[in-house]
């Protein structure tokens, strides 16, 4: 086995143990009531497709990067909402019950929207959505959806393996790590003096304080949560998709593989950021509370 097919074999257990440990602690339930906000399902899917894409094309435009950070920045913008979304909004006191309708929502767009939007957003890309769409599909969505399937017909088996799985996860992640620089040191050194870095942290930003000014109704906690979910990255699903690129640029390989550490530090500082503003008065959650509006699954408020 050489260094390359291990790389490989480690990339695919960090996004089958990351997506299936995320199955595992979702509960069913709690999902399937959240989404029956359409306010909530609305923003997030325009956030994460319309502006997003959008967003990142205008980066491209106005950044002078070159053509593979250009795509990954591209790719970057087409898989919204990190695996970890839940424990950047405890950080951020945002509100949970967001996480449980936007962390499956997000997975399933990103697994039928990627292979769709990516050849429309990156030029001279020819791949077909398929040839995109088969290794999320695989290792995406189905561990998602086993993880999903265990936690809701034997939720015991589920908290008995969750801590195992979530082991691999890191252990997994940490190989992931290990290999990226081990094999790609000169590319990923070359990346630090590109525009791609800046690229990414002003999409994080740009993406979190939209997402949070214009929360459309949202209060300040389910806005919290919803700029987490919207400018957080699934690093799982970018890595699987470049995957099926028939010759992979090792500058796109290195954009891809920061779009993790280094955004990473960017989420925390606004997870951070939102949880000092947990202590403000909200005043649009204060005022429909004294309208006496009901609340969107038990937590928060739609008018």
């Amino acid at each position: 086995m050489t260094s390359q097919d291990a790389f490989s074999l480690v990339a695919v257990l960090y996004s089958v143990a990351n997506l299936g440990s995320m199955g595992l602690e979702l509960k069913p339930r709690e999902t399937l009531a959240s989404l029956r906000s359409v306010r909530v399902l609305g923003l997030a899917l325009a956030w994460s497709w319309l502006a997003g894409p959008a967003f990142a094309v205008l980066l491209v435009k106005i950044l002078p990067m070159a053509e593979p950070y250009a795509t990954g920045l591209l790719i970057f913008s087409l898989a919204p909402t990190a695996p970890a979304l839940p424990l950047f909004i405890r950080k951020a006191r945002g509100d949970m019950s967001l996480a449980a309708a936007i962390m499956p929502l997000s997975v399933v767009g990103t697994v039928v929207l990627m292979p769709l939007l990516a050849p429309l957003l990156i030029p001279g890309l020819t791949l077909s959505s398929w040839a995109i769409g088969k290794p999320l599909l695989l290792t995406v969505l189905l561990p998602l959806v086993i993880g999903v399937a265990i936690k809701a017909r034997a939720p015991t088996v589920a908290d008995r393996i969750f801590p195992a799985v979530k082991a691999a996860a890191g252990v997994s992640t940490l190989l992931l790590v290990g290999f990226v620089v081990f094999l790609n040191w000169r590319e990923l050194l070359g990346a630090l003096g590109s525009f791609g870095i800046a690229g990414q942290v002003l999409f994080i930003l740009g993406m979190a304080l939209a997402s949070y000014t214009f929360g459309f109704g949202l209060n300040r906690a389910q806005r919290s949560a919803m700029a987490l979910a919207v400018c957080t990255r699934n690093g799982s699903a970018m890595l699987m998709a470049i995957t099926a690129f028939p010759s992979l640029d090792p500058d796109l390989m290195a954009m891809i593989l920061l779009a993790v550490p280094v955004p990473l530090v960017v989420w925390l500082v606004v997870s951070s950021v939102l949880g000092s503003l947990a202590g403000e008065p909200d005043a649009v959650g204060a005022a429909l509370a004294g309208r006496g509006h009901v609340a969107i699954e038990g937590k928060g408020h739609e008018p």
